[in-house]
């Protein structure tokens, strides 16, 4: 489970974005985490990317999220406070990785679907060992997670000030470069274009619909 704590113990490294930057609505984080750096640090090694693709998803107001039911033994990070991880398993083969927005109790949060590796590439290549091109490593969640060596492990992690997630300030894009449009593979709001992307970043995921094939349960909280 999260705790906070107002240390924010940052001395081991580069300063993370502050807690309050995540205090606010996942439709506001979202686009604004484009071009930051995301660390993680487990015993093998460290992998950092820069993000290139995310989702917002706005917890009980948005039916594709996975809170909009409420609290749940599986989504009880998204109901504590900003600034921690959401890390969930799907299609019975996948972590996700998302970040907590809002104030505690009002659950949102973001889906980190794509990055470009900048640090770290040989471990990343080690775990996405069926990846051709570098540019493939974390293009989109699943990747994304597999590459950082993310599993439920990391679920309620900080990423202000904890050791595993630093989320660092990066250089974020040209607001004329970030375009947005409907999430994947969600099968209610559908069109809802709450997916944020850098134009013309190579790993970016390609869209893909909803398929009534498979029962969708949203991205995230």
């Amino acid at each position: 489970m999260p705790t906070d704590s107002s240390a924010e113990h940052q001395e081991d490294g580069p300063a993370a974005l502050p807690r309050a930057f995540f205090d606010r609505p996942s439709t506001e984080v979202a686009p604004e985490l484009l071009g930051r750096r995301l660390r993680c640090t487990l015993p093998e090694g460290t992998v950092e990317l820069r993000l290139t693709e995310v989702e917002a998803y706005q917890g009980p107001d948005d039916p594709a999220s996975h809170a909009f039911r409420g609290p749940t033994a599986r989504n009880a990070v998204m109901f504590g406070p900003p600034g921690h991880a959401y890390v969930y398993f799907t299609y019975g083969m996948h972590f996700c990785l998302n970040v907590v927005c809002g104030p505690a109790l009002h659950p949102g949060g973001v889906l980190l679907r794509a990055g470009e590796v900048t640090g770290g590439a040989e471990l990343a290549r080690a775990r996405r060992a069926t990846s051709r091109r570098d540019h493939d490593l974390a293009q989109g969640p699943a990747r994304l997670a597999q590459a950082l060596g993310v599993d439920r492990t990391q679920n309620g992690e900080d990423v202000v000030g904890g050791p595993v997630f630093r989320l660092l300030p990066g250089t974020p894009p040209p607001a004329a470069l970030i375009r947005s449009g409907p999430r994947t593979g969600v099968s209610t709001a559908a069109d809802t274009p709450w997916r944020f992307w850098i134009e013309g970043e190579a790993s970016v995921s390609p869209y893909r619909a909803h398929t009534p094939r498979r029962r969708s349960l949203g991205k995230t909280a």
